[in-house]
């Protein structure tokens, strides 16, 4: 039989899994996610998270609490009388009751290979640690941070072409699909649970302003992995005759000079060892585009550099 699910989700990676979960015949009682926000040209327009957008579509109840510790939010939830909760990327932490209502429990879609990279920003750390890969795994929720049992994991490689984004969609895909396995197993009764080890646990910590700002004396492939675990958002950033750049994709090139320099024609920069060859980018306040329209409207005359 199929379950009855509560689904508690937020951000764009979070819609295939509730797809998913419909298309293949679960009942989904209710989606929880985040109040909407301003947003909109002037900042004035409540903009629903997609979540939310998908929820309407399906004709899915929706809800948007500001906290769930409340006897009146966990009287709702009970409510719903769900087999189960469904979590992607919710941004709210479950109390242990929430975590108890549900007969068969709450599971989780984590973006990382627990237990490394715990925590809120999970893709974005991976590329920029140069991990060689990645993956998604469902686990049984318990009270800490990404702590809870695995119940399944699936794994992919990451190369040196894929940003924060590319990395992001597939790993959305795939954990559709892996969430969909994982409750059918639980229909089944056959979720087999794995307790995580605490060695090698890791913390993604979220991402802040600071760490934008391209080190250009670091060797290149430490170069263009920071930039590419921070592309598009919020997108690493140097200086070129004083205007802000943010570069969004980048490959390794031939070529050596002082950190920052700009070697030749083609956008390539050095790096503290190597240097790496610019794809794509965006000037402050303009959209983002290729190298070479960038350079047909900014042709470069070395010496030049990245501040």
């Amino acid at each position: 039989m199929p379950l009855r699910l509560i689904f508690m989700g937020t951000p764009d990676f979070s819609v295939p899994t509730l797809l998913e979960l419909v298309a293949h015949g679960h009942e989904i009682a209710a989606v929880y996610t985040r109040a909407p926000k301003p947003g909109g040209r002037r900042g004035l327009q409540l903009q629903p998270t997609p979540v939310e957008e998908a929820a309407r579509k399906l004709g899915i109840p929706v809800l948007t609490p500001k906290t769930l510790k409340t006897e009146q939010a966990l009287a709702e939830f009970r409510a719903f009388d769900a087999d189960a909760a469904v979590v992607v990327a919710y941004g709210m932490i479950l109390p242990q009751a929430i975590l108890d209502a549900p007969k068969l429990g709450c599971y989780n879609l984590h973006a990382s290979l627990l237990p490394r990279w715990r925590g809120a920003a999970p893709i974005n750390r991976a590329i920029m640690a140069d991990d060689a890969e990645s993956g998604v795994m469902v686990m049984k929720m318990d009270v800490g941070l990404d702590t809870g049992d695995v119940a399944m994991a699936e794994r992919i490689t990451i190369t040196d072409n894929m940003t924060a984004l590319d990395l992001h969609d597939r790993l959305s895909r795939l954990g559709a699909d892996l969430m969909v396995r994982a409750m059918a197993a639980l229909e089944r009764g056959g979720v087999q649970l794995k307790a995580q080890s605490e060695d090698g646990a890791t913390y993604a910590a979220k991402i802040e302003k600071a760490e934008a700002r391209i080190d250009w004396t670091k060797p290149a492939r430490a170069v263009l992995r920071h930039i590419h675990g921070l592309s598009p958002f919020p997108g690493a950033w140097s200086e070129l005759d004083d205007a802000r750049v943010k570069i969004l994709r980048c490959e390794l090139a031939k070529g050596s000079g002082a950190p920052g320099d700009v070697l030749d024609d083609q956008l390539t920069v050095a790096c503290g060892d190597g240097a790496i060859r610019i794809i794509e980018l965006q000037r402050e306040g303009k959209a983002r585009m290729q190298a070479a329209d960038f350079l047909r409207g900014v042709p470069l005359k070395p010496p030049m550099r990245f501040a």
